[in-house]
């Protein structure tokens, strides 16, 4: 089973993505590329396309409901990296209801993300090729 936003995108084509614009300066440590942004504000700037009645960040590769991948994801502003999806396990053990995942979903005809989203395999699929080798004796 893959992660299952790589089957969404709703998020990213139902809300708007606004961030400080200084996310979008490498001297201050800022790592979205500034293109890919317009100004909001004085002080925020938002990924092209989210501020629209129909938001679709401009990122967004994606048929929502399909396929979906962030073509920044490595370097994606910092509210994109706060949302998380409905309860997607944390280091803490299983995760929590996002209202936020909820609502994009729901806003695409998609069900909401539920626990069982997120049963990926523990155990591996395949007993292992060969028997691991014996210890060696110890020495007395």
């Amino acid at each position: 089973m893959s992660h299952p936003c790589l089957t969404c995108g709703a998020c990213c084509a139902h809300f708007r993505v606004s961030f400080h614009w200084a996310e979008t300066m490498p001297t201050l440590g800022g790592t979205v590329p500034e293109a890919m942004t317009e100004r909001f504000d004085h002080h925020r700037v938002v990924m092209r396309g989210t501020s629209s009645k129909t938001p679709r960040c401009i990122a967004l590769d994606a048929e929502i409901g399909v396929y979906s991948r962030c073509s920044i994801h490595q370097i994606k502003p910092s509210v994109c990296r706060e949302v998380p999806a409905s309860w997607e396990p944390t280091s803490n053990g299983p995760g929590e209801p996002s209202a936020q995942c909820d609502k994009a979903r729901i806003a695409h005809g998609m069900p909401v993300l539920t626990p069982a989203d997120w049963d990926f395999p523990t155990e591996p699929t395949e007993p292992p090729t060969e028997p691991p080798a014996p210890l060696a004796p110890l020495a007395a």
